[in-house]
């Protein structure tokens, strides 16, 4: 299944990922491999991860504290949030 990155979730992987690699060299590039992991099993079976608003799911990370909000659609994954699990959990509902 084809999978699509909003362009706010894209930017908050991008930022999180380099705010990681200032903290320690390829601490950046094992955050991206997570995300992408997640990415990987949401295709696999998007409807195995849990509800957490109306037709939004979440898929957590591992080692790290994000999870990847996503809808499932007819013919598509969109990717809404990769958010940090501290940050007040309706930020992105707008998307």
């Amino acid at each position: 299944m084809k999978v699509q990155l909003h362009p706010e979730a894209e930017s908050e992987m991008i930022e999180a990922a380099a705010y990681y690699e200032n903290q320690q060299m390829d601490l950046g590039k094992r955050f991206l491999a997570s995300v992408r992991d997640a990415i990987n099993s949401i295709t696999i079976n998007p409807r195995l991860y849990p509800v957490v608003d109306l037709d939004v799911r979440r898929c957590l990370t591992k080692v790290f504290p994000f999870g990847v909000l996503f809808r499932v659609l007819p013919d598509q994954i969109v990717i809404v949030a990769v958010m940090h699990l501290a940050r007040h959990p309706d930020y992105w509902k707008d998307r």
